[in-house]
């Protein structure tokens, strides 16, 4: 689990709403999760332990049990010989008071090249907990150029599938 990312551009999905860079897929998408402080600190611990994830379908191993710039992570769907790994570091997490979350790049090996972020905000104004995916992506193997299109769109689906799975794993 310890090759190094395969893009360029670490860290391009810091900024909330920023631009993204060119020549990739972008997604993103956001949900509303609830209402309150004590969502956000649910969802968020959910997002940054991995635990959101794994609800969600997908395997996770990581070299620790928060999300931290360096951490090691490797997410897998499928089973035995049909699963997919998929292997990243995480580039950078943020734990402020009401934004929680992280990001993890690719590495040589993984499927595609790019960047994904995972983030849960509050709205002082309004209180509502939002959750954002964020992320640019292109074909990095034979397999997920081959697949075009599908790729991308099982990546929206994936997102989605996480607000649902953070919603309810928020609610408490």
């Amino acid at each position: 689990m310890t090759s190094p990312l395969n893009y360029p551009e670490t860290g391009a999905t810091t900024r909330p709403g920023g631009p993204l860079p060119a020549g990739y897929n972008h997604l993103r998408h956001r949900a509303l999760i609830g209402y309150g402080r004590d969502v956000l600190e649910r969802a968020g611990a959910a997002v940054t332990t991995w635990r959101m994830h794994r609800a969600a379908g997908v395997r996770v191993r990581a070299d620790a049990g928060r999300a931290a710039p360096g951490v090691a992570v490797e997410c897998a769907i499928g089973v035995g010989p049909l699963r997919l790994a998929a292997p990243c570091e995480v580039v950078w997490s943020t734990y402020e008071r009401d934004r929680i979350g992280f990001a993890y790049g690719t590495r040589t090996g993984h499927p595609e090249c790019g960047e994904e972020s995972f983030v849960v905000e509050l709205d002082s104004a309004t209180g509502a907990v939002w959750f954002t995916v964020t992320a640019f992506s292109r074909p990095a193997r034979w397999y997920t150029r081959l697949a075009g299109p599908v790729v991308p769109l099982c990546q929206r689906l994936y997102a989605r599938r996480c607000g649902v799975t953070l919603r309810r794993l928020a609610a408490g």
